[in-house]
């Protein structure tokens, strides 16, 4: 499905080739496959022309102890994305002399049961991206909360928690981590709050860096339904009934 995408996005030209390609080539949504599975699946996906790898860590260790397992799945799949990476001798600073696909890391937080154990997660995929070198590249890492396919998914305590986590690796390295809220954001308003937890936590970086798709997206298929509405409000004084659009 990737390759096809891809070929026909490329059909349309420079619009069609400026479109990027996500694949959820990690054992989606349950991230309970084998790691060498996932881990191939990963490489065919880039090798098809994917541009971002969304991944699900495995929740069962995370919430067993087994921390380092995740780590190191974390890790081993920047590595299939493409990227390379070399350890400058005398900084110790990671530069990159390969780019891949950009990753997302998915937690699903509906399954870890507490806010804490959400911020302890979000801590370990960013440490995890970050041993890799992944995260000096701005955009390049982004921790997301939800498949979609579990309830609850994006809520705003759990994004304010993630998002925290994201303003302090920012204060400690100066990188910048991206953040993805998905599932459960349905409504134009809904999407607002989060714009605006957003400005007041992370609004101030970079001049305003994370208020941008590169840093920051929502993935929320029924969104797109709700911000239709809206824009024909806008133009016609009036709502369009909900069959006027395609159910994303």
């Amino acid at each position: 499905m990737v390759a096809a995408a891809r070929k026909e996005l490329d059909g349309f030209g420079a619009r069609g080739k400026a479109v990027k390609v996500a694949a959820v080539a990690t054992g989606f949504p349950s991230g309970q496959y084998p790691l060498k599975v996932r881990l191939d699946d990963t490489r065919r996906a880039v090798e098809a022309g994917a541009d971002e790898i969304d991944m699900v860590i495995s929740r069962g260790a995370f919430l067993s102890g087994d921390e380092k397992k995740v780590f190191d799945e974390i890790a081993s799949t920047v590595e299939a994305c493409g990227w390379t990476f070399e350890t400058n001798a005398r900084s110790g600073v990671k530069k990159a002399v390969k780019h891949g696909a950009h990753l997302k890391v998915i937690l699903e937080t509906g399954e870890l049961e507490t806010l804490d154990n959400a911020r302890r997660a979000s801590d370990l995929a960013i440490r995890a991206m970050h041993s890799t070198g992944l995260t000096s590249i701005p955009g390049a890492g982004f921790i997301k909360t939800s498949t979609g396919k579990v309830e609850p998914a994006a809520t705003m305590p759990v994004t304010l928690v993630m998002l925290e986590a994201i303003r302090d690796h920012y204060l400690s390295t100066g990188e910048l981590v991206g953040m993805k809220p998905a599932g459960g954001i349905r409504t134009a308003k809904s999407a607002l709050h989060y714009l605006v937890m957003l400005k007041e936590t992370l609004g101030e970086i970079k001049n305003g860096a994370y208020l941008s798709p590169e840093l920051f997206r929502f993935g929320a298929s029924a969104l797109m339904n709700d911000l239709c509405r809206q824009l024909a409000w806008l133009k016609r004084g009036r709502y369009a009934a909900r069959y006027d659009f395609a159910e994303a």
